[in-house]
């Protein structure tokens, strides 16, 4: 069964608040951690750039997101870039944000 264009539209659209409210916790956590021990510094500093990554992979899938987004709006949506033909209807179930068919993708 595949989803409708209102069905793709609305699992896209809650994607991107997931992604937008993890981000936003993201910056606000590093901003403001700051221990005054040395030791825990250092830590802080490990985790800071695993979730600077995190949320530097977040920024792209976002970006995807609102790429097929406006694809959808043009009619364009669910169209290889690559090779011009028709995106699987199950790849776009799990990966609503695909540009490529699975065999341009492989």
């Amino acid at each position: 069964m595949s989803l409708s264009a209102m069905d793709i539209e609305q699992k896209l659209l809650a994607r991107k608040a997931e992604l937008t409210q993890r981000l936003h916790r993201i910056e606000t956590d590093l901003e403001n951690r700051r221990s005054a021990d040395f030791s825990e510094q250092a830590t802080e500093r490990e985790n800071d750039e695993v979730l600077d990554g995190i949320g530097q992979t977040g920024e792209i899938e976002l970006q995807r997101i609102n790429r097929a987004l406006i694809k959808l709006q043009e009619g364009s949506y669910g169209i290889c870039e690559v090779c011009g033909e028709p995106i699987e209807p199950a790849r776009l179930e799990v990966i609503p944000d695909a540009v490529r068919c699975v065999k341009c993708a492989g």
